[in-house]
């Protein structure tokens, strides 16, 4: 019977589907955790307005400036800045952006136009798409209110350059999904990625060291960049503002050429998703070797003295870390971020530092810096189980093990990489005195163990389901990174209040025994936390 129903038009549905999802997102929170979960992304964006408002001023009183002073031509950095937010920023935050699986709408009967619409749509929905919408629409404002006849290319170039932007940023990420289908591409971007973004924190210091010879080969490269698109945008409008019409047709269809090409390549790629195009890499069926038992499971290894239950989920997790190269390769960035900021504010076995920075401080501040670093997963612990966290329910293990299992992980990548970073700042700029060095590695106690508790709790609340290898929808759920966010500050500020208590009372030692004590009572609180846990777990197996 189905092929005898009449086949609705684009905008039905569109109508029809975007129907669905509001139906799926209001039912879903019917669920308490849904709620608190909407909660805490709104809350986010409320913070992120903030921001959005700041730059929104910044880019009105801007374009204020180049048209009262004349210099127009340099309006093509103020949308290449704009092009370089929209294109960077989701990779950087591909966490927790708000993505969707555009595969399941091929489920329903709709039409290429129509999931091609889609994608668009949600690609212009991306908080870093609103972002530079608004931060535009702030440019046309100031436009009209000081050179109202230039307002319609403003306009015009901004509609363009919208378009650019989401038809290029939908077509990366569809290529980036084809790319990372396969693990040893996978591996290989997620290496390039991370080294990458750290290399970037050395560019500060590079230029400070060499920025007089790289002047002049800067000034050899700017001529080239009226190709870009963002030159386009920012041409038309000072050539509007000179009255050379020619070239303000010229550079409005230069950007439409790019619009168009790129559309052309993504309604390609699109297409072939459209058809059914399969992604992974699953090999077929062959005959194999019998594996061997799983060494690390005998009674007379290195971890012999921890309950099987306990050792089986350990090795589990160590496996799970092997697996994932992002996870991995993310376990050499904290060693080289404190090996830059000591060679930033530091010299080599100097206590006297730059920028008046105390050697009394650097040191804590660096272990609190680690600590922010590297407990964020915690709180979302069972993010790679996926449907596997139904044997946890069905074996005999208590869910107290499971917990105390994956915080051994966490606690011993935190006790090598402390360590690791430890000495760098110790090579670097020398230990701090005794009283602050202990009262440090106590806070550092007393933090992990804090948050531990506070992070199985959230992982058995707010769990949120990764997979390997994807970079698009992957994010914690809202309230989780909400609460990760708040119990980072509320540990720092006491943490910071307790440090300075030395200094008030003038007791040297006071910081180290209040923070060991904060350290056993955490200690306490954290296992006697685990049985409860276990049955918390049973009440939110559903």
């Amino acid at each position: 019977m189905a092929d005898l129903a009449a086949v609705p038009g684009l905008l039905e549905q569109i109508r029809i589907v975007s129907w669905l999802r509001w139906r799926v997102l209001r039912n879903n929170l019917r669920k308490k955790s849904r709620r608190l979960d909407l909660l805490g992304v709104v809350i986010s964006a409320i913070v992120g307005s903030v921001f959005v408002a700041g730059f929104s001023v910044a880019f009105f009183f801007a374009t204020r400036a180049l048209f009262s002073q004349h210099l127009e031509r340099y309006f093509g950095l103020l949308f290449l800045a704009l092009l370089v937010w929209w294109q960077v920023f989701p990779v950087m935050i591909a966490g927790f952006s708000p993505q969707f699986a555009f595969r399941t709408l091929l489920r329903f009967p709709i039409t290429l136009s129509a999931f091609y619409l889609l994608a668009l749509a949600y690609g212009l929905a991306d908080s870093a798409a609103i972002a530079a919408v608004i931060w535009m629409f702030a440019m046309i404002v100031a436009t009209l209110t000081w050179f109202p006849s230039a307002a319609p290319v403003m306009l015009v170039s901004c509609v363009l350059f919208v378009a650019f932007n989401v038809t290029i940023e939908r077509l990366i990420g569809a290529w980036l999904e084809k790319l990372l289908a396969k693990r040893r591409s996978r591996e290989i971007f997620f290496a390039i990625f991370i080294l990458s973004m750290v290399s970037l924190q050395f560019l500060n210091p590079i230029l400070q060291k060499y920025g007089n010879q790289i002047r002049p080969m800067a000034r050899h490269v700017l001529p080239y960049l009226w190709l870009l698109p963002s030159s386009l945008a920012g041409d038309a409008v000072h050539g509007f503002t000179v009255h050379q019409w020619t070239s303000v047709l010229l550079k409005l269809g230069g950007l439409s050429l790019y619009v168009l090409f790129f559309s052309a390549l993504l309604w390609r790629r699109y297409s072939k998703l459209f058809a059914g195009e399969e992604l992974s890499e699953s090999a077929a069926a062959s005959v194999s070797a019998r594996r061997a038992p799983a060494a690390g499971l005998n009674e007379k290894d290195s971890l012999a003295f921890l309950p099987p239950q306990v050792r089986a989920v350990f090795i589990k997790e160590i496996n799970y870390l092997r697996r994932s190269s992002f996870l991995f390769f993310s376990l050499f960035i904290p060693p080289v971020m404190v090996f830059y900021f000591s060679y930033l504010f530091s010299t080599v076995h100097s206590h006297t530092f730059k920028n008046g920075v105390s050697s009394t401080l650097f040191f804590p501040g660096m272990m609190a810096y680690l600590v922010l670093m590297l407990m964020a997963p915690s709180y979302n612990s069972f993010a790679y189980e996926s449907r596997g966290i139904q044997s946890y329910f069905t074996s005999p293990v208590r869910f107290r093990d499971v917990l105390l299992a994956k915080n051994l992980v966490t606690c011993l990548i935190m006790f090598f990489e402390i360590s690791v970073c430890a000495v760098l700042i110790g090579w670097r700029s020398g230990f701090p005195a005794t009283p602050i060095l202990v009262a440090t590695i106590a806070a550092v106690v007393f933090s992990v163990v804090g948050q531990l508790t506070l992070a199985n709790w959230s992982s058995l609340s707010f769990p949120r389901k990764f997979e390997f290898g994807k970079v698009q929808g992957q994010r914690n759920a809202g309230m989780s990174v909400l609460i990760l966010f708040a119990v980072q500050i509320i540990f720092g500020v006491i943490g910071g209040l307790i440090l300075f208590t030395g200094r008030w009372t003038g007791n040297p030692w006071l910081p180290a025994e209040s923070f060991a004590v904060l350290a056993v009572v955490a200690c306490f609180g954290y296992f006697a936390a685990l049985n409860s846990f276990t049955e918390f777990a049973e009440k939110k197996k559903e």
